[in-house]
């Protein structure tokens, strides 16, 4: 049932929600113009008919929307009430493009450089203070995860992984098949609140691995590149890396050491024999290394050792100390028969700092149990309307660039999402039935008091998150 009972109520609704989610935007496009400017043009100007940033802006406001793909884009956006109406709110677009003239644009210009326009955005939400009580001792923490984008039985561009059909027959003569697929490493700022923000995505290429051991590209190669990445774009920003359990490896951990950064990593039952063994070992030794606690509705024990020196590297040259914690908890649940039942769960890490009883709750329950974050924001982008595995272009420069612009799109849906003059209709709504009621409302003559509306925009906005 709806919640509105008069044209009149349900007309203030739209009319708040869309110009409170305009000026949540419009407040940040000045720090990504700023740097999306700056990238070349290739275009002739003669024959140019709208500029780059208008471009990119389109290509963000597709995302924004939640379009799936460049066909619907056209349809809805180009009809002349949803044109008049968003040319409305956003005065930056003088003309409203066809999708495959974005799509031309991306193909030739450098796509890093949107990436920069992003991280230009987040920096300057972390200098104005917006994340700073969401902090885990004092560190932003950013969670790494890789996943595959697309998939393809052709080979369209040499930058694409293959991996190995299995055959379904028994024939050895038969030629091998192959698959050709796109695998990205994203690193997200992973909040206890709940609250993920795209940060930067490390596309693994082919050519990047050794090709003449034919090796290709794989997702700790390319952790090292987006390690250099992140500390060339926050060299000074306290750091806590949050990783699975494919990372506790030496070299990972030296990066993270070599960059000041304190990390989190899964410890999986089989990973680092001599670190389980040192740490049973040392567990009955030790004193004052357990807590429990409850935490929400269960009952958690932690157990911890400190300075476990773990060698590695050829004939074991090298070192590094690490600390584990371990934690053990139950809690209760009514099962489908209606019964109480008692459930348990063992989860293990490596810390980069020692173990306390004064920082594990924050160390374990606020910043390493949120990783999975960065796996929600994935499944999100996939399933929940940012076409993450929508090609947009079969082109590797192009293909790209829309993937740039849907991460800056999320991010700038994360904020009016939790901004607190919006945080409300969220909750009520939902994240994409909310941008389903914003979107009809730029579609219909909802808009038609363009005074009311122009008053509104000018308010100040001081975002606010919540």
């Amino acid at each position: 049932m709806s919640s509105y009972d008069s044209p009149d109520e349900e007309r203030e609704a739209r009319i708040q929600a869309t110009t409170d989610q305009a000026r949540i935007l419009r407040a940040n496009w000045p720090i990504l113009l700023k740097k999306l400017k700056r990238i070349p043009d290739p275009r002739n100007p003669k024959k140019t008919k709208h500029k780059l940033t208008v471009l990119m802006l389109y290509g963000i406001l597709v995302f924004v929307f939640q379009y799936t793909s460049r066909r619907q884009a056209n349809e809805e956006i180009t009809n002349p009430m949803f044109k008049q109406n968003l040319c409305l709110l956003f005065p930056e677009l003088e003309s409203l493009p066809h999708a495959d003239t974005l799509f031309r644009l991306l193909s030739k210009i450098d796509v890093d450089q949107i990436t920069q326009a992003h991280l230009d955005l987040v920096n300057k939400l972390i200098r104005n203070k917006k994340f700073i009580s969401y902090r885990v001792n004092n560190c932003y923490p950013i969670a790494i995860d890789g996943t595959q984008k697309l998939a393809f039985s052709t080979l369209w561009s040499e930058e694409l992984q293959q991996r190995k059909i299995p055959s379904t027959t028994k024939t050895e003569a038969e030629d091998p098949q192959y698959q050709y697929y796109v695998y990205v490493l994203e690193a997200n700022l992973s909040f206890q609140n709940g609250m993920v923000i795209p940060l930067m995505s490390e596309f693994l290429d082919y050519q990047q691995g050794d090709t003449e051991r034919n090796k290709q590209d794989c997702e700790t190669k390319a952790f090292h590149r987006l390690a250099e990445r992140i500390k060339a774009a926050f060299p000074r920003l306290p750091i806590m890396l949050l990783l699975d359990g494919l990372y506790p490896t030496g070299p990972v951990m030296e990066r993270c050491n070599k960059h000041n950064w304190q990390f989190m990593i899964v410890l999986k039952d089989d990973s680092l024999p001599t670190v389980w063994e040192e740490y049973n070992g040392l567990l009955t030794l030790q004193t004052d290394n357990h807590k429990w606690q409850n935490w929400g509705n269960r009952k958690q024990h932690f157990c911890w050792v400190n300075h476990i020196r773990y060698e590695y590297g050829p004939n074991g040259k090298k070192h590094i100390t690490l600390h584990v914690v371990i934690c053990e908890e139950e809690w209760q649940e009514v099962n489908d028969e209606g019964e109480i039942i008692t459930k348990h769960s063992r989860h293990a890490w490596i810390s980069s700092r020692p173990i306390n009883r004064n920082n594990v709750h924050g160390r374990c329950n606020l910043a390493a149990r949120y990783r999975w974050g960065i796996e929600n924001c994935i499944l999100v982008e996939k399933h929940h309307g940012y076409a993450y595995e929508h090609t947009f272009a079969k082109d590797w420069k192009a293909m790209r660039g829309y993937h740039y612009l849907m991460r800056i799109a999320h991010l700038l849906n994360t904020l009016a999402r939790y901004a607190s003059v919006l945080a409300p209709i969220f909750k009520q709504k939902g994240v994409q039935a909310f941008i389903r009621f914003v979107r009809s409302t730029y579609s219909g003559p909802w808009l038609d008091d363009v005074s009311d509306i122009e008053q509104r925009m000018r308010k100040p906005l001081r975002l606010r998150l919540v």
